[in-house]
């Protein structure tokens, strides 16, 4: 698998990066550690976690396979602070003091010394920005962060949170933004893919399916074993089940067809090889599920096809 360079540092992570979003919960450890062993031995590196993902079993079953299926230093370990659930509702806590409890537990849970790369999972407007950063310095100058960066910033957060951390001043330089783009979502054209390529941030695109809609397997309804149907992710897809979104997977169906590919392959090479995308975070339920994703790998989107899933998809930028 191919490698880029995760923005102004010396990180080098695989274009397509493994989710773990669901292990813990909808995926265990055994299905887990069956999409671990597939995506190593198709040459990725970058695993992405957050302590919220299953409220910290995610984080957890990831740290039993370090050192049993694979050395430390052979992975790119990146995880997500700033989310908890608190008395059964989902909080944004930025304050310097959360968010490093937030990176203890988180490194507890793995069994490691440091994470390669620490986010904030979102911005938050009750907390100044100038504490959350000082987190971010202490995480680095303590050694429990190798790299910072942030998550679902907007252009302006982006390029404020960059601007006041930089190096020159002896800041812990943000590297990378972790934000949704899919063909259903393209809202980080606007700002932040632009903010990333003036200032040399890394681009890390999370569900680049849109959430499993691109696949084309709601175009009948919900299947009983999808996300869809679950009942802590059925919000999740929900914005994606609508007439807009059903034209653009309508376009990926066509254009699959025509190539002889899956929709699936379609719409990830598209996210996968659009401009300033350093790399494409999936995310599987199965190992399975991951073995077809990966199978994206092996093809290029020609020119006519992505120039036309541009224009069909044009609508929701």
């Amino acid at each position: 698998m191919e490698l880029r360079t995760l923005g102004r540092s010396g990180v080098r992570i695989s274009r397509l990066g493994l989710g773990t979003m669901t292990w813990g919960r909808d995926t265990d450890e055994h299905e887990a550690a069956d999409q671990l062993r597939s995506f190593l031995d198709a040459g990725g590196n970058f695993i992405d976690t957050a302590a919220i993902y299953g409220d910290g079993d995610a984080e957890r079953v990831l740290g039993g396979f370090l050192g049993v299926m694979i050395n430390r230093d052979d992975v790119v370990i990146a995880t997500k602070a700033g989310i908890a659930i608190r008395n059964g509702e989902r909080k944004i806590d930025n304050s310097r003091t959360s968010l490093l409890a937030d990176l203890d537990r988180s490194l507890t849970r793995l069994g490691v010394d440091y994470v390669d790369l620490w986010q904030i999972h979102r911005w938050d407007d009750h907390t100044p920005l100038e504490e959350t950063l000082s987190a971010m310095d202490f995480a680095v100058q303590s050694g429990k962060a190798r790299h910072v960066g942030v998550s679902n910033f907007g252009g302006w957060q982006l390029a404020r949170s960059v601007t006041l951390q930089n190096p020159i001043f002896g800041k812990s330089p943000i590297i990378s933004t972790q934000n949704e783009y899919s063909l259903l979502n393209r809202n980080s054209e606007r700002e932040v893919l632009p903010a990333c390529n003036a200032m040399n941030i890394g681009f890390l695109a999370w569900s680049p399916l849109a959430r499993g809609v691109l696949t084309g397997k709601y175009r009948n309804g919900t299947p009983s074993d999808s996300r869809g149907a679950s009942p802590h992710f059925s919000s999740f897809i929900e914005p994606y089940l609508n007439n807009s979104a059903q034209r653009i997977v309508d376009a990926v169906m066509v254009a699959a067809d025509g190539l002889g590919l899956s929709p699936l392959e379609v719409a990830l090479s598209w996210v996968r090889d659009a401009a300033h995308v350093t790399s494409s975070i999936v995310g599987a339920r199965t190992g399975a599920q991951l073995r077809g994703i990966l199978q994206s790998e092996n093809f290029v989107l020609p020119a006519p096809v992505r120039e036309a899933l541009d224009d069909a998809s044009a609508t929701k930028v």
